[in-house]
């Protein structure tokens, strides 16, 4: 973990703990998503693709800890749609 870490330093300051905002929005679409999708299973591979491409089409919204943010341009209803498409994108596209 602290080879890791050490790959953030800059100047001897941390960037590890900055975050992109969305990707704990797209996690948790997903989760719900997920919470649907009763009779197909999913691979770990094709969870990481939808991961991945959700947060490609979403605008890197980047925070440190401690950040007050006042407002989102992104709403939950529009995170949720692409990772809805995200879902059905890489399902419909399987790579093997």
């Amino acid at each position: 973990m602290r080879e890791q870490r050490a790959k953030y330093l800059v100047d001897s300051i941390d960037m590890y703990n900055l975050r992109n905002r969305n990707e704990l929005r797209v996690a948790e679409c997903m989760r719900e998503i997920l919470e649907t999708m009763i009779y197909e299973t999913i691979s770990e591979k094709d969870l990481k693709d939808v991961y991945a491409y959700s947060l490609n089409q979403l605008p890197a919204r980047y925070a440190q800890n401690g950040t007050i943010v006042l407002n989102d341009p992104v709403r939950r209803s529009a995170v949720l749609k692409v990772v809805r498409d995200a879902f059905t994108f890489v399902m419909d596209n399987p790579k093997d």
